[in-house]
């Protein structure tokens, strides 16, 4: 080992014009080299397995691996420590960090830093996968990002982001972990074009994290979905939530939001399409809502949303509600169940549209009750209150429905 750094010392004493690309094949240290570089360097990494961990980044550099080299931390901790400005990292494999109660270890982990770039990287069997705390304008692109996690108190999240502003995450795949994406107090951000599957609890988490915008995801069978939490002026568009099924499973989750866009989504098979609490002047447009248990369960305490331009197909109920009480506009939707007419032709029903059946309103204080779906009795419950409503909300109402399905919905 002694013998390969002093070569590796030499070289980039005596060849200047080289000073700048350090090579490292197995049985060289990376972390060795990485103290020996100057700001600036280039390390390259030959493909290879490495078992190193606890490697701190102090200067700016570029670590790009060839052929995707194996670094295995072999349970031992943090594989990469970026603390430092202007840091790329790329074309590695990252594995085995380890999983502490006390700390939690990352395969690469970004502390209060900038500019930094981690792209194209295969992560494995680690807690936590790329960790961002206290850092700005940083870009995480096309990873593959990969748990065998099976259990919420012993695992991380695949991309996970504290304190943390302008940064952009596109174009990665996350599978296995306990969230596939977790924002906390994250502002000015974008997540674009991910994909997020078959993760422990949620595809997509995020908590007081403001002024973000998510395009052009898919989230799909998580454990419970997507949950947006105490967040305002989020916009989500083009993004896909599917197969999410399970008691307490949603497609999306929102919770006390206030000032949002949902727009252009799908909501294809989960057990709760859209699912919002304390939700205030959110706009949901142009969305199609299909083949899920509930299309929509809006509380009592959202105020001000307005749903506009959706399509509800195939869902088993398309709104659900706890209150006999509406503040929400409903209008211009297009809901496979109506049955209404259209003499003048101008597309939009001449008779209002009420969207909450009275089963649904039973089976929201009963669940034990949805055994008797699809029976005469349902029906005839559900056509009698329609003709004379007492319990559902009066003023849940579309009063333009539309009569065929709209397009430019996603």
């Amino acid at each position: 080992m002694k013998f390969f750094l002093i070569i590796l010392f030499i070289f980039i004493s005596v060849c200047p014009v080289k000073a700048k690309d350090i090579f490292v094949s197995e049985g060289i240290s990376i972390k060795h080299a990485v103290e020996l570089s100057d700001p600036g360097s280039r390390i390259i990494i030959k493909k290879g397995y490495y078992k190193e961990s606890g490697i701190i980044i102090t200067k700016p550099l570029q670590i790009i691996g060839e052929g995707y080299p194996e670094i295995d931390a072999m349970e031992q901790g943090e594989i990469f420590t970026v603390r430092c400005d202007n840091v790329t990292i790329k074309g590695l494999k990252l594995s085995n960090c380890g999983y502490s109660s006390m700390k939690d270890f990352a395969a690469l982990k970004i502390e209060n830093s900038r500019f930094c770039k981690i792209e194209s990287n295969k992560l494995q069997n680690n807690s936590f996968g790329i960790y961002l705390a206290g850092s700005k304008q940083c870009e995480v692109s096309s990873n593959e990002i990969i748990s065998n996690a099976v259990s919420e108190n012993f695992s991380g999240n695949g991309i996970h982001l504290w304190k943390c502003d302008s940064i952009k995450i596109r174009d990665n795949y996350i599978t296995g972990h306990r969230d596939g994406i977790y924002f906390e107090f994250v502002t000015n951000s974008k997540v674009q074009n991910n994909r997020s599957e078959k993760n422990i609890r949620y595809g997509l988490h995020f908590m007081f994290s403001n002024y973000d915008d998510y395009e052009n995801n898919i989230f799909k069978n998580n454990g419970a979905g997507v949950a947006v939490m105490y967040t305002r002026f989020i916009k989500m568009t083009g993004n896909r939530f599917e197969e999410n099924w399970g008691a307490s499973s949603y497609g999306l989750l929102l919770k006390d939001i206030s000032d949002a866009l949902i727009q252009h989504n799908t909501f294809y098979k989960n057990t709760t399409g859209l699912y919002s609490e304390g939700g205030t002047r959110i706009n949901i447009f142009n969305n199609t809502f299909s083949d899920n248990g509930w299309a929509s369960k809006i509380l009592g305490n959202c105020t001000d949303d307005t749903i506009k331009y959706n399509n509800f197909i195939g869902n088993t109920f398309d709104i659900s509600t706890n209150s006999s009480r509406n503040v929400n506009l409903f209008s211009e939707n297009y809901w496979d169940k109506y049955s209404g007419y259209d003499l003048n032709k101008d597309g939009t029903g001449d008779v209002p549209f009420r969207p909450v059946s009275m089963f649904s309103l039973i089976v929201e204080e009963t669940p034990e009750s949805l055994f008797l779906l699809r029976s005469f009795v349902v029906e005839l419950l559900d056509m009698a209150e329609k003709v004379v409503p007492v319990f559902i909300p009066e003023t849940l109402i579309d009063e333009k429905p539309r009569m065929q399905e709209l397009q430019g919905t996603k």
